[in-house]
C-alpha cells in the first residue's frame, strides 16, 4: 500500500511560526507534526509520496536526515489549488490502493490501521463547533453528504481528512468543479465516488488539527500527558508546569502550560503562561495570559478560550510586557509594552 501526504500549503493561518518553516515541521511535545505521521504509517506502507511546495526543501532535508531507509517520492503543487488538485497531480505514481493524510494534522497509528481495512473509508471525529469544520452525514457508518463549514446545526461529525482511497477516485476528480474558494475540493469528488462505492465512517476521540498557531499548545499537552517535557541539553533553573522545553534551551525563568522551542533562553524573573516562543529566541520579560482572548488571523478576530502570545523564531524581546493575543514576527526586536501584533 501507498501513502501520501499532502504538504505544499503556505499556511498563513498558522503565522508567524509559519513564516519560517512549513506546518509539518512545526512541533508539539517535542516532535514534528511529519515526525508523528511518518511514525504512525512507515510500518503500514511500503512507499510515500509527499506533496510538496511551500519551503519544499526543508522538508525534503528533515526526511533525508532522519528517515535515511524511507521509500519516499516527492511531487510538487506549483499552483495552490485544492486538496483535489493536490491529490490528482500523484496520479502517475499510484499503483492500487493508498491513504491520503494531511500533512498538518496529527494520526495516531491505531486509527490509521481501523480505515485500512476498508478499500474506502474516511476517518471522522465528533466537535463542539461543527461550524468551522466540514461535516460528515451518515448512514449505518457510510458517508451520505458532506457540508462544509454549516451555518445552521446538521452533524457533528468532522472530517479529519484523512482516506483510504483507490484509483478510482482520480476518475471523479476530474469531474468536479471549482467552490467558492476557487479550489478543487476533494470531499466533492468523494460525494461523487459514494454514489457507486459504500464509503465507510471511522470514528475516533483522538486527532490533533492544528488550524492556528495555539492548537499547537492543545496537542503538546496531550501528547506529554500533562507532564513537563525537557529535551535535550536544557538547562532550567527556574520553574516549569505542564510545558514543553525544547533542546539546548535555559530556562531561568517561570513556564506554564507553554511551548519553549529549540535555542532558546528565558532569563530570570520572566513569566511565560500558556504560550508558544520560537527557537533562538532571547525573551526577558511577562506574558500573563487571559481566558477568551481575541487574536487577529487574516485580519478577523478569533477568540481562543485561554492564550498569552505567540512569539517567532530569532526573536530578542528585552524588558518587554506582552498583551494575550499578540504574535510576533520573525526576527524583530521588541522592549517595553506590546499590545498589538508586531509584523
Amino acid at each position: 500500500m501507498q501513502a501520501i501526504i499532502l504538504a505544499a500549503g503556505k499556511s498563513t493561518r498558522t503565522y508567524p511560526l509559519t513564516l519560517t518553516k512549513p506546518k509539518p515541521l512545526l512541533k508539539a511535545a517535542n516532535k514534528t507534526i511529519l515526525e508523528y505521521n511518518l511514525g504512525a504509517i512507515k510500518d503500514l506502507v511500503d512507499e510515500l509520496i509527499i506533496v510538496i511546495g511551500y519551503k519544499k526543501n526543508m522538508i525534503k532535508k528533515f526526511v533525508s536526515k532522519n528517515y535515511p531507509n524511507l521509500n519516499v517520492k516527492y511531487v510538487e503543487q506549483k499552483e495552490q489549488l485544492g486538496t483535489a488538485h493536490a491529490l490528482s497531480i500523484t496520479e502517475p505514481f499510484i499503483k492500487g490502493r493508498f491513504i491520503l493524510m494531511m500533512g498538518d494534522d496529527i494520526y495516531s497509528k491505531g486509527n490509521i490501521k481501523k480505515c485500512i481495512k476498508n478499500r474506502y473509508s474516511i476517518l471522522t471525529t465528533k466537535v463542539k463547533d461543527p461550524k468551522n469544520f466540514g461535516v460528515i452525514i451518515e448512514k449505518n457508518n457510510l458517508l451520505v453528504d458532506f457540508i462544509e463549514k454549516p451555518k445552521k446545526f446538521i452533524s457533528n461529525l468532522a472530517n479529519t481528512a484523512f482516506y483510504s482511497l483507490d484509483k478510482p477516485i482520480f476518475h471523479y476528480i476530474k469531474k468536479i468543479k471549482k467552490s467558492k474558494r476557487k479550489e478543487f475540493e476533494l470531499p466533492d469528488a468523494i460525494k461523487l465516488l459514494s454514489k457507486k462505492e459504500k464509503i465507510h465512517i471511522i470514528k475516533t476521540k483522538r486527532w490533533f488539527p492544528i488550524g492556528y498557531p495555539w492548537d499547537l499548545l492543545i496537542a503538546d499537552k496531550d501528547l506529554r500527558s500533562n507532564k513537563n517535557l525537557i529535551g535535550k541539553n536544557s538547562k532550567i533553573n527556574g520553574t516549569i508546569k505542564n510545558s514543553t522545553i525544547g533542546n539546548n534551551c535555559i530556562i531561568d525563568g517561570k513556564i506554564k502550560n507553554s511551548i519553549i522551542m529549540d535555542n532558546t533562553l528565558i532569563e530570570k524573573g520572566s513569566i511565560v503562561e500558556n504560550s508558544i516562543i520560537g527557537e533562538n529566541v532571547y525573551f526577558n520579560g511577562k506574558i500573563i495570559s487571559k481566558n477568551n482572548v481575541f487574536s487577529i488571523v487574516k485580519n478577523k478576530k478569533i477568540k481562543v478560550n485561554k492564550l498569552g502570545a505567540i512569539i517567532a523564531d530569532n526573536v530578542k524581546a528585552d524588558n518587554v510586557v506582552i498583551n494575550p493575543g499578540c504574535k510576533i514576527w520573525p526576527d524583530k526586536e521588541i522592549k517595553g509594552e506590546v499590545k498589538k501584533d508586531i509584523k
